[in-house]
């Protein structure tokens, strides 16, 4: 028996988009051939592979830096404290019962400390960097504060020495970052009057008690809440910071460890 295949009436075409996986559409012709089969492709079935996207590494945010620079460099200063605390063996509030103020190491504090607020206060006002524009008249300024006292102490025959070397070395190094770095000098610039307020109420008080049958001191007092102002200038300053690089920042925090090693020295001067 001789079987013959039936004529194909209708020829299929399939197709291949990039947008689908196959489309299949049906074509109406005829053909005279039994077995003529034509397949019709709209594009190459070897399509490049898809792009797998890079995944986003996030890197580890820096204490404090989700609030601003000056927080990064409070928990920086606060680090520094506490290991200093646990060298000493003493507790995180410190042993300041123990500590004993002269007359003399004290006139010396204020010497070099009016050289330091003299020197900030006077790059600050003279600069032609606009970034220091933000921190003139801000009501933090204490050189004439401490005009007023060594001078309260001159009339009392006290003798007032020059400024020593932890205030000279200290005031010479504000001076060339205040024309190499604003950043950098900034930091030293906010850290000094933090310092002063943090630390330089215990130091008042102590000194006060010991040497001044309790008149308190020009230097420590302001025209207005002590805190508001410096909340003022911690908020120009975290304003100004966004613009500056992460590796800016970076080296504002090493600077933050230097303002309180020479701070440190300055406040010795007390004691010796």
């Amino acid at each position: 028996m001789l079987l013959m295949a039936k004529p194909i009436q209708q020829l299929y075409c399939f197709s291949f988009s990039p947008n689908h996986n196959s489309l299949f559409s049906k074509i109406s012709t005829t053909t005279n051939s039994p077995t003529q089969i034509r397949c019709c492709f709209a594009s190459s079935v070897n399509s490049a592979p898809p792009v797998l996207k890079k995944r986003n590494r996030y890197r580890k945010m820096y204490p404090g830096e989700s609030t601003g620079i000056t927080e990064e460099m409070r928990f920086v200063a606060m680090k520094l404290r506490n290991t200093k605390a646990q060298d000493r063996g003493e507790g995180e509030g410190g042993d300041s019962d123990t500590w004993q103020p002269s007359m003399e190491g004290f006139i010396s504090y204020l010497v070099d400390s009016k050289l330091v607020f003299d020197t900030v206060e006077r790059i600050v006002d003279e600069s032609e960097n606009v970034s220091y524009a933000y921190f003139r008249k801000t009501g933090l300024e204490r050189s004439e504060g401490l005009s007023k006292d060594l001078e309260g102490f001159k009339e009392q025959g006290v003798v007032i020495p020059n400024p020593s070397s932890p205030g000279l070395s200290y005031a010479e190094y504000l001076e060339e970052l205040g024309e190499r770095s604003a950043p950098l000098f900034l930091s030293h610039f906010y850290n000094i009057y933090f310092s002063h307020i943090s630390g330089g109420q215990v130091i008042a008080k102590q000194v006060s008690k010991s040497l001044l049958e309790g008149k308190e001191l020009e230097f420590y007092k302001w025209e207005g809440e002590v805190t508001e102002l410096l909340k003022g200038v911690r908020e120009n300053l975290n304003m100004l910071s966004e613009h500056w690089s992460r590796d800016e920042k970076n080296r504002c925090l090493k600077e933050t460890t230097k303002s309180f090693r020479h701070m440190g020295q300055i406040v010795r001067l007390i004691i010796l």
